[in-house]
């Protein structure tokens, strides 16, 4: 999937909007994800080890949420072709539109559900018709993919293919810090930021592509 400028100016730009919301919700939420669904996963297995079942279930409705984001990517990749990632980027910016809009009328519920969903819809960007895709709203994957591909380097393999993943690493952090300070400032007010940049980039994704 990384293996253009083009390709990899791109993921890193999503991830680091994936930062910047992830940054947002956890803030939110008082320590639980909107993107990261494997820290999710694992407090909700210690909130089940409790007995704490209002948290357990709350984490179990977010996952649910991130899963049917996925799906609804899927099926925008299945039905647009080639032209697909304009489309899934437009219905992520009309998902956290909503999300702030739902803010403005103080349904914080309704906000977080609606970024959820688009942080799990965020991932069929790079997706491959009949296969997964590259994630973009975590890195574990893509620190695994340093460490192996720096391995290969030291062995006399490419020099430098592990760079992309680091970058991808490294937008994702950058985009936590930018939405923590904007938390900050405006609340969940700040995820119009993240629905201005996910719309600028469906319209430059949809003129490359046309290109």
């Amino acid at each position: 999937m990384l293996d253009s400028r083009r390709n990899i100016s791109l993921a890193c730009a999503l991830s680091a909007l994936a930062g910047y919301v992830d940054a947002i919700g956890f803030l939110h939420l008082g320590g639980l994800y909107v993107s990261f669904m494997s820290g999710n996963s694992t407090r909700m297995g210690v909130a089940l080890a409790e007995v704490q079942w209002a948290s357990a279930a709350q984490l179990l409705g977010l996952i649910a949420l991130f899963v049917t984001g996925a799906a609804a990517g899927s099926l925008i990749v299945l039905g647009h072709g080639v032209h697909r990632q304009p489309w899934v980027l437009l219905a992520e910016a009309m998902l956290l539109a909503a999300g702030a809009l739902a803010n403005t009328f103080e349904l914080p519920s309704a906000a977080i559900a609606l970024i959820v969903l688009a942080m799990g819809l965020e991932n069929a960007v790079f997706q491959i018709k009949g296969g997964a895709g590259l994630g973009l709203t975590y890195v574990t994957g893509a620190l695994v993919k340093v460490g192996q591909l720096a391995a290969e380097a030291l062995r006399g393999g490419a020099r430098w293919a592990w760079a992309p993943n680091l970058l991808l690493w490294a937008a994702l952090v950058a985009g936590c810090v930018c939405g923590a300070l904007v938390y900050h400032r405006i609340n969940l007010s700040a995820i119009w930021f993240a629905a201005g940049g996910a719309l600028a980039l469906s319209a430059i994704v949809a003129v490359t592509v046309h290109r």
